[in-house]
């Protein structure tokens, strides 16, 4: 059995805490820096939970040390205390973030690690990365990679068509920074919020526009070999008009704590969710020019949101992953390394699975969780 570690008792972390509990093949420690509350986070039982200031970096190596992974669902501004940490300490790190400086910071530490540094592992960046990199893989050349992403209120009831069913420093953090892309074949800096679109799916009208974090390392892996790159975050019509009135005309980009306050305040929380998740890429195969998709919308399984849902799933995945040895066990490791078949097949990774896919014979036999 292997010892864990998840720093973060939020709804994300106390799902993944669970998630790993329940399977019989890890011994989970949740740490946070605030006691649960009663009746709160996670309720599997064996899980340790213990208060951790990250803040505190000799409490945090000692915790960590002697384990065999540290996974991060804490707010984007802790990841690199906690991936420092795990370096010192000399275990395994995975995390959550969309934070661009962050994943710079745990590239830096992952140079000549005798561990793992594999972060970016939820939703997006995370399981979309994969997905694209294989549907990508398909092709003698490219031409574009899109990938639209969106965990969104099943009934809207607001202006903004929202419901917070994530972390609203990320969501904030993703609405203000720049954002990275590939425009006629060069790496740009892209303004977030600009660049909407309007689609449909399933009958349902959408509109998606540029967030900062969404696409990972794939610009880094794509450079040179691809003319358009870019994320979009999807949201139904009219959001991001609400957003730049936000975040510019009322200037409160530079006071997110207000901007956190208010959102808290008056949007409602939601396990009635889905995420939409289309990846389009372009490009030639056998001298013509064609087009390959992925597109699924997931809603919760009744016990939990869809957010929370894909995103433990892609982070328990890719630890599956690594305790298997189906990942490099030291440096650095990109979404982009993730075999598809493999983590369709696994049993948290399942939940992107397409209607009607069917494992490969030659797809990693790893365990599937009893329903």
């Amino acid at each position: 059995m292997k010892q864990i570690v998840v720093i973060g008792a939020g709804k994300i972390g106390a799902t993944i805490a669970d998630n790993l509990a329940r399977t019989g093949d890890y011994q989970v420690t949740l740490a946070d820096r605030e006691a649960p509350a009663a009746g709160t986070g996670a309720t599997t039982p064996g899980i340790a939970r213990v208060v951790l200031d990250v803040a505190d970096r000799a409490a945090t190596v000692a915790l960590l040390q002697g384990k065999f992974a540290v996974l991060s669902a804490a707010p984007f501004h802790l990841t690199t205390a906690i991936a420092e940490a795990a370096a010192e300490a000399k275990v395994h790190y995975l995390d959550l973030t969309e934070d661009v400086a962050s994943t710079r910071r745990v590239k830096q530490l992952a140079e000549g690690a005798e561990t793992a540094f594999i972060p970016q592992c939820g939703l997006a960046p995370g399981a979309v990365s994969i997905i694209a990199a294989d549907i990508a893989a398909k092709f003698d050349r490219l031409d574009s990679v899109k990938l639209r992403v969106g965990a969104l209120p099943r009934f809207p009831a607001n202006a903004l068509g929202y419901s917070l069913t994530w972390s609203t420093d990320g969501v904030i953090n993703e609405y203000c920074e720049p954002c990275e892309a590939i425009v006629d074949g060069a790496l740009r800096q892209v303004p977030p919020l600009e660049e909407r679109e309007e689609f449909t799916f399933d009958g349902v009208a959408y509109e998606a526009f540029n967030t900062s974090g969404g696409l990972g390392t794939l610009c880094e892996t794509y450079a040179g070999q691809v003319r358009e790159l870019n994320y979009r975050t999807i949201r139904y019509p009219g959001h991001a008009a609400v957003m730049k009135l936000l975040l510019r005309d009322l200037r409160l980009s530079e006071r997110r704590g207000v901007l956190k306050d208010i959102l808290e305040g008056a949007l409602p929380s939601t396990l009635q969710d889905v995420v939409v998740v289309i990846v389009t890429v372009s490009g030639h195969r056998n001298g013509r020019l064609v087009q390959e998709s992925y597109a699924n919308r997931i809603a919760g399984d009744g016990r939990l949101s869809a957010i929370q849902l894909t995103t433990a799933a892609g982070i328990c995945a890719v630890l599956d992953l690594l305790a298997a040895g189906e990942l490099p066990g030291k440096g650095f490791v990109r979404q982009e390394d993730v075999d598809l078949e493999a983590f369709f097949a696994n049993r948290f990774g399942r939940v992107y699975a397409p209607a009607g896919w069917v494992a490969r014979d030659d797809a990693p036999a790893l365990p599937i969780a009893a329903e």
